[in-house]
């Protein structure tokens, strides 16, 4: 579908940066939000609201791209890491776990921000898709900031490496299938047309090695000081 001139989203447009305002005071409410409720009565009930919520944003987003209307077999599946940081993001909300807790972590701080700052969208304010792909990528990154700074799910030096083994699991069959089907999930097969970090790591296939080292040391950066703060924790209860 053709979209007219002033319904095309715009990159940093009034539109773009009204959401990142928005997202960035939305990370302070959710950090100071998960430590007031931390360990308390109302904790639980706050986690699953925000997963309810999270659901009832991101699977119209999903049913959409599989109508007739809006079927692309290059962008309709639920094979972008956005698409699966949400479903983690919702187990993590719903079940306080620390590995799906440090996905969502690890992948919203730096894969989801990225497609914030460089997004593949066609839509502007107030179209269905634009609400729902802003809503889902805020959300990710909030519930990321809200598990791990707010309520303190910490990672781990072990759910590192499985988030690092997940990562690198989807990579390899993503590929595969966009080898197959001739698509380009994940931007594993050539760069976006879009302007991109990636542009500046090189041709394919050194993006991808390049993209694959980098993304694992600032993760593993991410991660060290919730380290050490767990020790500091432990050893004040010791």
């Amino acid at each position: 579908m053709m979209l007219a001139a002033d319904e095309r989203f715009e990159a940093y447009g009034t539109s773009h940066v009204t959401v990142l305002v928005v997202f960035a005071v939305g990370v302070v409410v959710a950090i100071v939000a998960g430590r007031r409720l931390s360990g308390g009565d109302r904790e639980q009930l706050v986690r699953r609201t925000f997963a309810v919520v999270l659901l009832c944003v991101t699977i119209p987003l999903q049913v959409l791209q599989l109508t007739p209307d809006e079927w692309n077999l290059r962008t309709s599946l639920p094979f972008q890491l956005c698409d699966l940081a949400w479903m983690f993001a919702a187990h993590a909300l719903w079940t306080r776990n620390r590995l799906t807790s440090t996905i969502t972590y690890l992948w919203g701080i730096t894969l989801t921000t990225q497609g914030m700052l460089t997004p593949d969208l066609a839509s502007d304010f107030p179209e269905p898709r634009f609400l729902m792909f802003w809503g889902m990528h805020v959300l990710i990154v909030w519930a990321s900031f809200f598990l791990v700074v707010g309520l303190r799910i910490l990672p781990t030096w072990q759910t590192y490496r499985r988030t690092v083994a997940v990562t690198l699991t989807w990579a390899v069959a993503a590929y595969v299938f966009n080898v197959v089907a001739g698509t380009n999930y994940g931007y594993l097969n050539r760069l976006p047309q879009n302007a991109s970090l990636l542009d500046h790591l090189g041709p394919w296939p050194l993006y991808v090695v390049l993209e694959i080292a980098i993304v694992a040391a600032v993760w593993a950066l991410l991660t060290w000081p919730w380290t050490r703060a767990s020790v500091r924790e432990t050893s004040r209860v010791a």
